[in-house]
């Protein structure tokens, strides 16, 4: 199957393997567009692609120009949409809502969403949504197997307005624990600040999935200390509570659960190996690029045959 990725040039998470991951699974030609090509993406047909080539067109672009040119991809063949970010469609922020009309003018195309239940209610409203999960760069992140010096932090932005209440649960648990809240580089900086981390706190409030610093923070030998997003989700994932990482509801859960922890050192050694283990074996970008190219693999629903105007659309771009 020959497959056309398109992604965003200009991103902040380095996602190179996952796009190796898929392409080690399928005859993928990876095109990487600028913030000018996305928002011009009838132009950038017009001038660069030939759909008849392509089994598969996969956007995994920015949705916020996505929605601003329906029209034109309405005229896209074969298409699906890899998307991380569909869980806004379900939480109060400036997209919610939007995903759901979008897929709505694009009842053919297939949506790989990164959440289980996202992709659920996606599926619930008609859209044909496959879930394939976040993970992390294997060839980055790993355990190192040093003395950690940092006993409870957090890494990541908490600016955004979708992250409100990341942010209002972190500055509750810094007023009762001694919780370092940071940003990092990516790359080195970034690996070897997880490795000085004992407990990672994940606070993905309300978001209904879970972000990619968990997987990433498992991946390093840290006991994820997560937010929990339900049990749907949880199954979905494999994440079992003091199992393979710890789940929370409040500050509150969160404080009685670390301190069992501090006074067991052994429970926290084997809950974080087993959350190791997991995501090595399910959620490295290797398997999760896998995964991502036998979605693309099942027919698409069928697409209308184009009118004239979308045809011009598409061929000659007027």
């Amino acid at each position: 199957m020959k497959v056309l990725l398109l992604v965003q040039k200009e991103q902040r998470v380095i996602l190179d393997r996952l796009y190796e991951g898929i392409a080690a699974h399928c005859d993928c030609e990876l095109r990487w567009l600028d913030r000018y090509e996305q928002v011009d993406l009838q132009g950038y047909f017009r001038r660069s692609v030939d759909v008849d080539r392509y089994a598969r067109i996969v956007f995994f672009l920015r949705f916020k120009q996505e929605i601003r040119q329906v029209a034109f991809i309405r005229s896209v063949p074969n298409l699906v949409i890899l998307e991380h970010d569909a869980y806004q469609n379900y939480i109060p922020c400036k997209y919610t809502g939007k995903f759901s009309a979008h897929y709505r003018r694009l009842p053919w195309a297939r949506v790989i969403s990164s959440g289980a239940v996202v992709a659920e209610r996606l599926r619930e409203e008609g859209v044909d949504a496959v879930f394939v999960p976040k993970g992390y760069d294997q060839t980055l992140l790993r355990d190192l197997g040093r003395e950690r010096d940092i006993e409870l932090a957090f890494v990541g932005s908490t600016q955004s307005g979708a992250y409100s209440a990341r942010k209002a649960l972190l500055d509750e648990l810094a007023a009762v624990e001694n919780l370092v809240v940071t940003r990092t580089n990516s790359g080195d900086d970034y690996l070897n600040t997880l490795n000085r981390i004992r407990f990672f706190v994940s606070a993905d409030v309300g978001m209904g999935e879970y972000m990619i610093k968990n997987f990433e923070a498992m991946a390093c030998g840290c006991v994820l200390l997560a937010y929990d997003q339900g049990e749907a989700e949880n199954r979905a994932l494999g994440f079992v509570d003091m199992h393979n990482l710890v789940l929370y509801r409040d500050v509150g859960e969160l404080r009685d659960k670390l301190a069992r922890l501090r006074a067991e050192p052994e429970l926290a050694a084997r809950i974080a190996a087993a959350g190791k283990a997991l995501v090595e074996r399910e959620y490295s970008f290797a398997r999760i690029g896998q995964r991502i190219a036998q979605a693309l693999e099942a027919p698409l629903r069928p697409h209308p045959p184009l009118g004239w105007l979308e045809r011009l659309r598409l061929k000659v771009g007027i």
